[in-house]
């Protein structure tokens, strides 16, 4: 199996980026810590790798919001580097900021190939404030609802842990979040036992009605936890699956009688895998 390359790229502010390298070596990976400074003194070095990962933290204080000075770094000087990594047989992860400055970027939005600046989509979906109007961190269940992420192959449910304040994803219209729907883009809903009943009735994990806290913490629209572009190579998820590798991370562990990995890893090691 071929070892892939990652970029883990931080900036300031960044404070995941350690365990997030560390969870993509213990899936077989080759993970490098980059900061952003030097990327941009060299955006040819990009090709190198076979997965761009960002993690979370607080990159640049989330001084004008979540994401936003991050996600115009990768739409300004580095748009040529992220177009050609992007149109390659490669994979993108964004995780809680991350996936604020992969979505702010428009990244997810993007069609087939397409540059992100075409889309115009990217204002018209974000990442906004929780609807409790405070940072929150707890435990979730989630759902995979989409079968395109080439990350969440193999997967159904699982549990992770969440820590941010702006997570809640609101768009422009309804008719945007039918898009995401046709077009297999809700990756992953937050679930619970009551929304699995509410879904046996309707087939579909994204129609059911919004659950409240705290089995969906920030009342994103139709629960939604994590997008992918429609390609399936780019995913963006409000959760921390580096933060769950083993099972005694789980608050609940010795309840539970779990034991081995944790239910992150396998997100990781899907990463991976896809270059076998």
């Amino acid at each position: 199996m071929a070892t892939p390359k990652v970029c883990v790229l931080r900036a300031p502010g960044t404070n995941c980026d350690i365990e997030t390298a560390y969870a993509f070596e213990l899936a077989g990976a080759r993970p490098e810590r980059l900061h952003l400074n030097r990327l941009l003194e060299n955006p040819g070095q990009l090709a190198e790798y076979q997965i761009l990962c960002i993690p979370g933290g607080f990159s640049y204080g989330d001084d004008l919001g979540a994401g936003i000075i991050f996600s115009r770094q990768l739409r300004g000087q580095l748009n040529d580097a992220i177009r050609q990594f992007l149109t390659a047989d490669k994979l993108v992860l964004g995780i809680c900021n991350g996936f604020q400055t992969i979505l702010k970027a428009g990244l997810l939005m993007r069609r087939g190939v397409a540059d992100a600046s075409e889309s115009g989509l990217e204002s018209d979906i974000t990442l906004t404030w929780n609807s409790n109007g405070r940072y929150t961190d707890r435990w979730v269940r989630l759902k995979v609802a989409s079968q395109n992420s080439a990350f969440l192959r193999g997967i159904d449910e699982f549990d992770v842990p969440i820590a941010h304040a702006e997570g809640r994803i609101a768009v422009r219209s309804p008719e945007l979040l039918n898009q995401l729907r046709d077009r297999h883009q809700i990756a992953l809903c937050y679930w619970s036992t009551r929304a699995a009943q509410l879904a046996a009735t309707s087939g579909d994990p994204t129609r059911i009605e919004l659950l409240p806290e705290p089995e969906n913490p920030n009342g994103s629209l139709a629960n939604i936890a994590g997008l992918c572009d429609d390609t399936g190579k780019v995913l963006g998820l409000m959760p921390h699956p580096e933060r769950f590798l083993f099972a005694t991370q789980h608050p609940h562990w010795t309840r539970k009688g779990l034991r081995g990995e944790g239910d992150g890893i396998r997100i990781f090691r899907n990463a991976v895998t896809w270059f076998a």
